[in-house]
This record gives C-alpha cells, structure tokens and sequence, in this order.
C-alpha cells in the first residue's frame, strides 16, 4: 500500500506550515517552528518540547545534505503528532553533514505512544529528502498547499514494508549484512540504511540491512544470512543484539558516518579494518561519538548504573533516623525493629554494601563489555572490605576492563576447540586472577589512600569548609546536570560514605537553587519572561524542591550567558552558607522530603532561600525586557 495524500495530511497541514521563515540562527529556526506546532494545537507543553527537541541535537545535529534538516523528537509534551514544515531561503547554519546551511525543515514531533503509520510515513520522506529535484520543487513552492501535495507525491513513491524501490531491491545472497538505528528511530535510522543501500548498489556490493526504529526491528537478518555473510556492519547510536554475529567479521560505526559516508564505510569493512566478533556480551552497546575522553565515559556509566543503590540506599537509611539516631542498634535503649530493618536494607549489609562493586561492575563492563564484569566487580568488592573506598572502586573498574581487554584479543589466536568454553571459563578464570591478583597488591596503599583523603576533609578549619561547600554547590550549577554536576555529586556521596555529611548537604543545597530561582525569576521579574517561561517558572518550583537541578535547562538553553553565571553564583553562596551553618545532610538525595533529616534544618533552609533569591535578583537585573508580542 502506498502513502496517500490523507495519510500526509495526518501530520502535515496548512496551519504546520511557514513559507517564510524569519530565524537567523538554528535556536531561532527550532523557536519559530515549535511556535508553529504550539499555534496549532500539536504541543502539549512546548517548553518540555523544546528540551526534548535541544537533547536530540546534542546527541548529534539533524542537519543533513542539500540544505534539509529534520530536527525530531519522541516525548509526551507533544500533544498529536505533526510535522513543522518552514523554509529559510537564506539558509541558516545547523550543523549539516556537508557544512553548509540548511534552507528546509521538517520539525517532526512524535508522541511516546507512536502510531506505527506514522513511522512509516517519515521512513517514507526520509527516503526523498536529499534528491536534488525534491529541494528544488519544495523551494519553488508558493503555497501551503503545494507544499503538502509534493510532500504527499514523493512519500508514495516508497512502499510501506520499509524497502527502497526496485532499483535497490536486496539480492538473495547478501555479501554484506548491515544494521542501523538511532535513539529516536524516527528517521536517520531509515536514512542509513538507504544510504548503504544505494551506494552498495552503485559499488555492485549485494548487501542486506536491518533497521531498529521507532517502528520495531524490521529485516531482521535470518541465521542462514549471517552464516553466509562475508562482514557485518553494526551503524547504530543504540544496543544491538551481538551474540548471534560471533565468529563473524565486524565493524561498528554510527549512524551518521553511514548517512555520511557510505561508501566509505563499505571500504572499511571490505578492507582490513573489520575484526572477528567474540561474541562476549549479549548487547553491543550505543556506539558514543562524545569528544570526552574514555575513560571519564567508563567512570559516568559507572556512577549512573551506581546511582539506584545510592539514592535507594540512603533514603531508607535516613528515615530509619527518624525513628532516633541509634534506633537501629539492638543494644540503644532508643531501639526500634522497623529501624533496624532499614538501616539492614539500605546501610552497609544492603544497597551501601553494594554500590562501590556495582560502580567498579559497570566501569569494567563499559570498557570490555561482559567479560570485564565480573573480575571488575570482584575487585571493587575487595576494595569495599579493606578500606579503599570509592578510589578503589574505580580503579577496580579500570583494571577490570583493560586487563579483560588485552585478555579477550589474545583469546582470538585460541584453537578452535577451545572457543566454545572461552566465554564461560577461560575469560572468567583468567580474568579473575589477574585483576585479584593486582587489587591484593594495591589494597594496602589504596586503603591508606582513602584513609588520608577523609581525614583531611574531617579536619578542615570553617574556613576551608565554607570555600568547599561553596565549590560543591556552585559546581552543581555549571551544567545543571551534566558531567560537572554529577562529579559534584559523585564527590558529596563518597564523602557521605566515608561518614561526613557536610559536603552532600552542599551540594544538594547548590543544585537545588537554579530551577528555584528561575521560579523566583518569573514571578518577581515578569516583564522579562514570555507567557510559556512564566508557566515552565511554576514547574521550577517543584522540580526544585525536588533536587532535580535539571528544571533549569530550559532557561539556560534559552539564555545561558545570562541564567548559567546567575545560577551558578546563587548556588555557590548556597553550598558555601550551608558549609558555614554546619548543616549535614545523611540521605543523599530527597530534596526538602529530607529537610527534617538535615542538622540544621532551618539554618539550611536559610542558605538554599538567600541562594535562590541571588540568582533571581542576577537573572532579572541581566535579562532584557521581552516583546510585548512575544510576552503574550
């Protein structure tokens, strides 16, 4: 069945449209056409959307070739799903694959319940978008109509099973298998597979793709297929399945590099490039294309995996608490059962015990995928018993991961005979050896390590304390949420379990500041706000509360010169006022849910109120006042 005009009409219509486009910038370009989609009824809440569509372009720029870009998003802010279609004949920079500017867009808003036509339908374009003659017939375009009716004319030439026309029929006997998928699956999933598609067509390369988008996993690759396949090529931002391309030639790249370089990427795996796959994990996964160095992604996917256990952990041990100080102690007078049995299931017997070899687990498991698991997680157990704390934790990550490297790329030369029992008894066995026998060596000093960090943080003057606390709390605010901030944290939970509170009161205080101060902002400086920020400001409030530092980003991805130095100086006199009154905090999380937990519960309130009140004061004194128009 074809893509008809209704079905086009479905998400795209005359009040989706904007013939003339008047941005000068990509935020303007995005600004106009969430406007357009907000005006029509599509949005839900169009600043959520907003977020979710800034997330999208950092993971990668959506702009493509020949002046198209189709930045999306998947989230439940949009209310029906539609699709944005503007033109800017001057064309605006957005970060296209081949560097020059984008002139037509399609903002695609997709709901999380996405309809499965749909899909098919922005598998369908994606199909056209990056043929000359459809760029030009969209820019010569007079009217709305038009526009949906070459939009609907070119969809209908792509069928619904997801396949490209006859010309790039898949052959019987594919000497290449691909697979591609991206987060969202909306459409570079699609646009890739089609790129190796037609390209291998053009190279004489028979070659068969599977596809893993929003619609599901289409083409999947039949056994016989991969038996008989000379090299796989894995071009997908998300987990694949692996285990089943064991023994066979791989190479692995993103989704963009296939969009961009096709041909470029058949070479590679022709070449000698492409290395036999161990089958080692069940998931590949998500191929990172950060610039940050590996070994600060292996920590972050160590600490995020730790996280659950932490916050799990630490809430229930500061309600037990509140049942007394000592309550969970049989011995105390003040003893209570229901007590002891918190402190059992979140202290050191329960998920405390249990967070540094999850850290240590999932840091080995980020560099060497399975087999860096277990000898990972041994060694942060052995660091969690002998005092090595969260130092040692990482360095067990570490170890873990690189040594089980080396380990599996020596075990490709293994006899055949033995490959069946590599995974299950040689890795294991070797692995945990090596990586108990290097952390028994570095237990001692690690330990002695440790030891001196929490001392020395234990006998800091008030002075030292104040510019610490301060530290912590302003480092929350410097990406609200991002790897700065998560340090900030990750430093204030290895202080919580070493057995000082002080820090983490910091910087809960220091990240709860900057969506309550763009609350603040809103209501004292209304002038400055437009109606949608004045609306996202009475969800700061709760956010806030909340600890979650995250409901800024909305106003700092709006004006980040302005609102991230006035969150940031606001948070800092907050970590620094709490350091000052001496307020600790045991729970590591909560946000004013464990205000009563806090020692000093009404002197913190005080610190997190006068830092909140900073950074309105500096947001509402920097920002200019908005237009009438755009304030209503």
């Amino acid at each position: 069945m074809t893509v008809n005009a209704m079905e086009v009409s479905s998400l795209i219509s005359a009040d989706t449209i904007c013939l003339r486009l008047h941005g000068h910038t990509k935020s303007e370009i995005l600004d106009e056409l969430i406007e357009v989609l907000a005006k029509a009824g599509k949005l839900a809440d169009p600043k959520a959307f907003r977020a979710a569509i800034l997330k999208r372009e950092e993971e990668f720029p959506t702009g493509l070739e020949k002046g198209i870009a189709i930045p999306h998003a998947r989230t439940d802010a949009v209310r029906s799903p539609a699709i944005a279609l503007g033109i800017a004949p001057e064309g605006v920079e957005f970060g296209s694959l081949d560097n020059q500017p984008s002139r037509i867009f399609f903002l695609i808003a997709e709901t999380d319940a996405v309809a499965e036509e749909h899909l098919e339908l922005l598998a369908a374009l994606t199909r056209h978008m990056q043929e000359s003659h459809y760029v030009r017939n969209l820019l010569q375009a007079r009217s709305a109509d038009e526009l949906i009716r070459l939009v609907a004319d070119e969809a209908s030439e792509s069928t619904d099973d997801g396949t490209v026309p006859a010309a790039a029929a898949t052959p019987a006997k594919p000497r290449v298998l691909a697979v591609t998928g991206c987060p969202t699956g909306i459409a570079h999933t699609y646009m890739a597979a089609d790129a190796l598609k037609i390209c291998a067509e053009q190279m004489d390369i028979p070659i068969r793709v599977e596809t893993r988008g929003a619609i599901g996993e289409r083409d999947r690759l039949t056994e016989q297929e991969i038996a008989a396949a000379e090299v796989i090529i894995i071009a997908s931002d998300t987990q694949v399945d692996m285990d089943r391309f064991a023994g066979k030639k791989l190479i692995r790249a993103t989704v963009r590099d296939a969009i961009r370089d096709p041909k470029g990427l058949l070479e590679r795996a022709l070449g000698d490039e492409a290395t036999v796959h161990v089958g080692a994990g069940d998931h590949a996964p998500p191929l990172v294309t950060s610039a940050r160095p590996g070994i600060y992604r292996h920590l972050m996917n160590g600490v995020s995996n730790m996280l659950p256990f932490v916050v799990g952990g630490g809430v229930l041990i500061a309600i037990s608490f509140m049942f007394g100080i000592d309550a969970f102690d049989p011995d105390s007078p003040n003893h209570h059962p229901l007590a002891t049995a918190l402190m059992t299931l979140g202290g050191s017997e329960g998920a405390f015990g249990l967070m540094i070899p999850v850290l240590a687990g999932f840091i080995g498991m980020s560099v060497a995928d399975r087999p860096g698991f277990m000898p990972a997680m041994v060694g942060g157990f052995m660091a969690m018993h002998s005092g090595g704390g969260f130092l040692g934790g990482m360095i067990a990550g570490l170890l873990g991961g690189y040594l089980m490297l080396g380990v599996t790329h020596l075990g490709r030369n293994l006899p055949r005979s033995l490959q069946g029992v590599e995974t299950v008894l040689i890795y294991p066995v070797v692995g945990l050896l090596l990586v108990g026998g290097v952390m028994y060596l570095l237990l001692m000093p690690l330990a002695d390590i440790n030891s001196a960090l929490v001392s020395r943080l234990g006998a800091l003057g008030i002075g030292n304390l104040i510019l610490l606390g301060a530290l912590l709390g302003g480092l929350m605010a410097v990406d609200l949420g991002g790897p700065v901030n998560k340090a900030a944290y990750t430093f204030g939970i290895a202080a919580l379990a070493a057995g000082n509170h002080l820090p983490q009161a910091a910087v809960m205080a220091g990240g709860m500041v900057p969506p309550l101060a763009m609350g603040l902002a809103t209501l004292l400086f209304r002038s400055r706000f437009s109606a949608n920020e004045r609306r996202a400001g009475k969800s700061c409030f709760v956010l806030g509360a909340s600890f979650i530092t995250e409901g800024a980003i909305p106003f700092a991805a709006a004006d980040p010169f302005r609102v991230l130095p006035a969150c940031i100086a606001g948070s800092a006199l907050a970590g620094g006022l709490s350091a000052y009154f001496g307020c600790e905090l045991p729970a590591p999380h909560g946000g004013i849910f464990v205000i009563p937990l806090v020692e000093q519960p009404f002197h913190y309130l005080m610190a997190i109120a006068l830092g909140s009140l900073a950074s309105a004061l500096l947001v509402g004194s920097l920002k200019p006042a908005v237009d009438t128009s755009e304030k209503d």
